[in-house]
């Protein structure tokens, strides 16, 4: 903590997933003062979301994999001193190399009970990833859910979606969910995957360097084996059928763009789809400050990192899916590293001076070889899974694409052909798309790519604000606020 209240702390970190905690709990044993700031009432974000302690659940690690990783960090996180601020939902960062503000209100969704103002010397950013959706002719039928989330309706909830769920999408995501789903007792009658596998066998020396990973695809495959669940390849959920809800689906299979072949439709009889296309990194916050970012192997963007996890603005670091989606374990190597970092830089600017340890120097090397090792992989996994040019051949000009606002495929197609939209900002200002609740976390992808006329462009566009606030804080942000 700081030595008074109207002490800066040392260090800000924005999410409590495995970056941010592995982040936090690091630079508080090398002595600084650290707040963890996060929207969730408990540490391990989406990867490790459990059941609320006061569900008398006797075994979550039963649902996850890799709980030891965790239990570790939560235990070096609360023997720290680190000062968790749960229920933060930070929605704006303003400031300057040394002297960052971090502002957030507190209660449900982001309805504020107060805001609330983090100063901090240093920002470290592990605000994670939301998952990518891609539409499709019936995808806003109720029994329709996002892969990531019907894993978190499972984790923290110990509810599932449906009795008989058909798992679609691409990316390594979806064995997990089917293999979890179908261990919670659900029927699984398939996994449907648009891309395939053979991409990972041409990178011999990535699976060789990270054993891990073919350690949990046999977990996975020995799961879905055992549950008789079938893997589809090279296909995709193209309809969803059902009146009041799901009752069934179409898969087709795709050829190497993704466009259906025509007379490959089958019909699985189903009463839930859990669907999703990877996952997009969430840099919101880091865009506002004007971070420079990247598109990656698979169409999405994220955060340019120096070698040492700093981003292009000095005095903000990030850590974990912001650099680009790669997992718990690369998380956790890159939240300790950028800690390293920024205890380092501090320790320089402080009064005292001084050099880094030599034992956090070949600490630091050793984090930095193994981030080198994760990232290959990770980059042969985005390549593996990026989204082909042809999807949008799957929309009829009914679809709905921005559901928020109930903006079809059609009006976003009408906007580019008639009225000149060539970009997701001009068709935005043409159609609304995007301009909903979710501003556009949900459509931004699908709509970028219809306005590009094909791929998933990256969006580079930044925002004041990184989640929905209530006016009323606009309204007082003149007014003294309560500061942590």
């Amino acid at each position: 903590m700081p030595s008074s209240a109207s002490e800066p702390y040392d260090l800000a970190v924005i999410g409590a997933g495995p970056a941010g905690l592995s982040g936090a709990a690091t630079a508080s044993e090398l002595g600084l003062s650290v707040a963890l700031l996060d929207a969730s009432g408990q540490v391990g974000g989406q990867f490790y979301r459990h059941p609320d302690p006061a569900a008398g659940v006797a075994r979550p690690e039963a649902l996850h994999h890799g709980w030891s990783a965790f239990v570790e960090l939560r235990r070096r996180q609360e023997a720290s001193g680190v000062a968790h601020l749960a229920g933060h939902h930070v929605w704006t960062v303003t400031g300057q190399d040394g002297d960052w503000a971090v502002h957030a209100v507190t209660g449900a969704d982001g309805e504020g009970e107060r805001p609330v103002r983090v100063r901090a010397r240093a920002l470290l950013l592990a605000t994670g990833s939301y998952e990518r959706q891609l539409p499709f002719p019936g995808w806003t039928l109720p029994g329709v859910v996002g892969a990531g989330g019907a894993q978190a309706m499972l984790k923290s909830g110990l509810v599932l979606p449906g009795s008989r769920i058909v798992v679609a999408g691409s990316g390594p995501l979806l064995l997990a969910v089917a293999s979890s789903l179908a261990a919670a007792g659900a029927r699984v009658p398939a996994v449907v995957e648009a891309s395939g596998y053979l991409r990972y066998a041409r990178r011999p020396l990535a699976l060789a360097a990270n054993p891990q990973k073919m350690t949990e695809a046999v977990v996975h495959g020995s799961a879905l084996l055992r549950h008789r669940v079938r893997p589809l390849l090279h296909s995709a959920v193209t309809e969803v059928h059902g009146a009041q809800r799901v009752e069934a689906v179409t898969v087709s299979r795709l050829d190497r763009d993704w466009r259906p072949l025509p007379g490959t439709g089958r019909r699985i009889e189903c009463d839930a789809l859990a669907v999703g296309h990877g996952l997009a990194p969430q840099i919101e916050l880091a865009t506002g400050l004007g971070c420079a970012t990247r598109r990656t192997a698979d169409a999405t963007t994220a955060l340019v990192l120096d070698d040492l996890q700093e981003t292009s603005v000095a005095g903000v670091w990030s850590a974990g899916e912001t650099g680009g989606v790669g997992g718990a374990q690369l998380a956790i190597a890159e939240g300790e590293l950028a800690a390293l970092a920024v205890a380092a830089r501090l320790r320089r600017q402080s009064a005292q001076g001084g050099q880094s340890a030599p034992g956090q120097l070949r600490r630091a090397r050793r984090l930095r070889r193994r981030r080198a090792r994760m990232r290959v992989f990770a980059d042969v996994m985005a390549a593996s899974h990026a989204p082909g040019t042809g999807w949008p051949s799957w929309l009829s000009d009914d679809t709905d694409v921005c559901r928020c606002e109930e903006v079809t495929a059609g009006r976003i197609r009408e906007a580019v052909d008639e009225l000149g939209a060539h970009d997701a900002r001009t068709a935005k200002l043409l159609t609304r798309a995007g301009m909903g609740w979710c501003q556009g976390r949900m459509c931004g992808a699908a709509v970028a790519c219809l306005a590009a006329g094909g791929g998933v462009p990256p969006s580079d566009e930044r925002r004041l604000l990184a989640v929905p606030v209530p006016l009323a804080v606009l309204g007082s942000l003149d007014e003294p606020t309560e500061d942590h």
